[in-house]
């Protein structure tokens, strides 16, 4: 067994490896929401499908979906028949994937004549198609009006990318030219892991590599059922609402989650404790080798169960089962400590039921492209329910991301994707943080800043302001929305995909809503007209103004019992205004 300095000097470079991968990606690539946006994500697995390592700056969602993919890969394409400087792509919603704009790419990495690492990366590129530019179409009933799909197929060789897949990737896009510089990044990244897995081979032997990274993920094993142990055991059920399909504005849809955190005994079917693993060496792997644990951690676990949620609808609110995946795990982790490595260790002590055919593990035809919606709802859950497990832990219920994109009416294409964050929700003994969003890794920097936008799209971003009074009041006040005014110099196409806009994200104990955003549309005449959360393709003539508002999250507390001298720093600093003061917390001065 290696020594726990070793494992962790291992961990840590593959980390390393990862980060370096997603960074050559944003510097490689095209797209604005990439090279701005810094969105990219990268990941190190092996061939039995287990997460290593991934970027820091990446989205679980993203890294995820990486995983569960694997496997899918390997099923058509054996590790056997793959060759060094093979390059394989998919965006198979069904079979690990996201939505069709998001491709994941995996180079694999040889040991002797066999793969046993993957260097994986993946981006949403510009488009690939469906009812609006930029992989957006929030009015989708079926997949195939999302754009083109894509099962595992090879992507490049080493003597470059596969002619027939860039033909059918060109056609089917509105932005070719782009999707092809983030495609060619996409492989750059996995070169660029696969170099530093190979450099680590070569340096620790197979053998020793194999061995310091089984050491590590039982190492993380520990440490989260040790985590878990810490909370109580004990069911905890919520549910959290979804504003509407897009399709029926009025009818709600609901995410539902229980929440067993038990320990494993014996007597108890599921429950019992798993035979040793062996090692990629041979060599059982019992509980008294985890690296740096001399006696057997609590078998703890966390079991998170969605039975109950909403069946799939022909509607454009479903998730594949791997962002759904990734939900539960982030939720559940945000109550345990954070130092915790994120790798395949940790998924060991959290078990996910994703009932099938359900909101959170659509299947064929349903559309997946609106995760966001599902499985915000789904972490949510996940909070309300932990929040009533660990009190002191709590926080209430907050504003979420809401995506858009801006896009020419017509060829030469231009595009514009990006999104907002609400406000959190109060937390015990503290106020949410303004317009930031409880997210999967990444936050306002993932944001475009306006200077690169303005000097590639034809439009400027007039102001960019958070919204007094937004929060939701509470002894501890909710974080602000915010505010985003684009205005148009030319004629464009706006789609929106958002939620939580008519039902506003509820107080805890006593605190009040947080204030509900919008999209809107200002007219030449300066009128303003409010969009629905989810639309496509509205006409915006040059000169009028897209409006973007995000939703303030929940309070905590009674905001009587507020302190008379956090309502007076809030006016000082604009986040309340005299009326909020008055009306909210009692306070005139």
């Amino acid at each position: 067994m290696s020594d726990v300095l070793t494992a962790e000097v291992l961990r840590n470079a593959l980390v390393v490896a990862a980060e370096e991968a997603s960074i050559v990606v944003v510097r490689s690539a095209y797209s604005t929401f990439i090279v701005e946006g810094s969105d990219a994500s990268a990941a190190v697995l092996d061939a039995r499908g287990r997460l290593i390592a991934h970027s820091m700056a990446t989205t679980l969602m993203n890294s995820m979906a990486l995983k569960v993919a694997l496997p899918e890969l390997v099923r058509d394409v054996p590790l056997e028949t793959m060759r060094p400087g093979d390059v394989y792509v998919l965006n198979d919603a069904y079979r690990g994937g996201v939505h069709t704009n998001d491709l994941l790419v995996y180079r694999p990495v040889f040991v002797g004549d066999r793969p046993a690492y993957f260097a994986a990366t993946m981006i949403h590129v510009s488009d690939l198609g469906g009812l609006s530019a930029g992989g957006m179409a929030p009015l989708a009933t079926d997949i195939f009006l999302e754009g083109l799909q894509l099962p595992p197929v090879r992507l490049a060789t080493s003597t470059g990318l596969e002619p027939a897949v860039e033909a059918i990737l060109r056609a089917n896009s509105r932005t070719p030219d782009k999707v092809m510089g983030d495609v060619r990044a996409l492989v750059a990244g996995t070169a660029v892991a696969a170099a530093r897995v190979g450099a680590l081979v070569a340096e620790y032997g197979a053998a020793g590599l194999a061995s310091g990274i089984d050491d590590y993920l039982d190492y993380t094993e520990a440490r989260t059922r040790t985590a878990l142990a810490d909370l109580p055991e004990g069911r905890f059920e919520a549910s959290y609402p979804i504003d509407d399909d897009g399709i029926s504005p009025e009818k709600s849809h609901d995410v539902r989650v229980a929440i067993t955190l038990e320990r494993r005994s014996s007597g108890d079917g599921r429950g019992e404790p798993q035979a040793p693993e062996t090692r990629t060496d041979g060599e059982p792997q019992g509980p008294e080798m985890r690296a740096g644990v001399d006696v057997e951690p609590p078998e703890m676990r966390a079991v998170v169960d969605f039975a109950g949620t909403g069946a799939q609808v022909p509607a454009a609110i479903n998730a594949s089962a791997s962002q759904s995946l990734a939900a539960a795990v982030f939720a559940v982790r945000c109550f345990l400590d954070p130092t915790i490595p994120m790798n395949d260790g940790c998924l060991r002590a959290i078990e996910v039921r994703l009932p099938e055919g359900s909101l959170l593990n659509a299947r064929s035809p349903y559309p997946c492209g609106g995760r966001y919606v599902p499985i915000y709802a789904a972490m949510e859950a996940i909070f309300q329910a932990l929040s009533d497990a660990v009190p002191e832990r709590a926080i209430a219920p907050s504003g979420i991301l809401q995506p858009f994109s801006i896009a020419a009416v017509g060829a030469p294409y231009w595009i514009h994707l990006s999104y907002d964050f609400g406000g959190v929700g109060a937390r015990q003994g503290l106020d949410g943080p303004d317009a930031t969003g409880v997210h999967f890794g990444i936050g306002r920097n993932s944001v475009p800043q306006a200077e690169p936008v303005e000097s590639r799209c034809p439009l400027i971003v007039e102001s960019i302001e958070t919204i007094p009074d937004s929060g939701g009041p509470g002894r501890h006040r909710g974080g602000l929305g915010s505010r985003t005014v684009y205005r148009f110099l030319a004629d464009c196409h706006v789609t929106t995909r958002g939620d939580r806009l008519r039902l506003a994200p509820p107080g805890r104990d006593g605190g009040l809503p947080g204030r509900v955003g919008g999209f809107f549309k200002r007219h030449l005449d300066g009128t303003v007209e409010r969009l629905a959360s989810k639309v496509n393709n509205v006409r915006f003539a040059a000169g009028e103004a897209f409006v973007v508002e995000t939703t303030g999250g929940g309070g905590m507390g009674s905001p009587y019992e507020r302190d008379r001298e956090a309502v007076l720093a809030d006016l000082d600093a604009g986040r309340v205004t005299e009326r909020g003061a008055q009306e909210d917390y009692g306070l005139t001065r």
